[in-house]
């Protein structure tokens, strides 16, 4: 539901897009972005990197602030895995999935082509487990379980040039079922 909930919020703002294409401070931005991710599951703990993309948009809010929206798709490479679970050679492994992500932004311009912000919103992570065995009694099997929850964090994106940024970004997720990740990612995007 909240997932449905912030698709639909997104599909709005980007339905209205058309009645702010006069002001030219709006920007639609899309960007490639990866780092640094900490996942953490039932107490266990594995670092990777992520990598993924992300759409936005900013609306300016008087001469210094904004806010906007933006939704990310990532993935990841944070995996763990352990032998000997029931059987002399087999191996159990837990891996993060997909992430996907619907968050609103706000923030304050603080220099020539500088922002900061903070943002917050929906979060949906998927984490595939796998298990390959060395005995009739237990069979090899994959299943997957897909958690919802939310993300905070916050940023600095600097403009190069004209049309294109970079930015610096950490972000908290929590979901169901004691699945959390920290994330701290770099980017690189156009702002259009």
């Amino acid at each position: 539901m909240k997932y449905l909930a912030s698709a639909a919020l997104m599909a709005a703002t980007f339905a209205a897009a058309p009645a702010f294409a006069a002001d030219d401070s709006v920007t639609y931005r899309v960007e490639i972005h990866g780092g640094w991710d900490r996942v953490v599951v039932g107490g266990g703990k594995d670092t990777g990197a992520t990598y993924g993309v992300g759409l936005g948009i900013d609306i300016p809010v008087g001469s210094m602030a904004f806010i906007g929206f933006e939704a990310d798709a990532d993935l990841s490479t944070t995996k763990e895995c352990v032998t000997g679970v029931f059987f002399v050679g087999d191996r159990l492994c837990e891996k993060a999935g997909r992430d996907l992500a619907a968050v609103a932004r706000a923030g304050v311009n603080v220099g020539s082509g500088i922002k900061l912000y903070v943002l917050g919103g929906y979060a949906n992570a998927r984490i595939k487990d796998s298990y390959t065995g060395t005995s009739p009694l237990i069979p090899s099997f994959k299943v997957s379980d897909n958690g919802n929850g939310w993300r905070i964090g916050t940023g600095t994106e600097v403009k190069l040039g004209k049309s294109a940024y970079t930015k610096i970004e950490y972000r908290y997720s929590n979901y169901e079922a004691g699945y959390e990740r920290h994330q701290v990612i770099a980017g690189l995007g156009l702002g259009l």
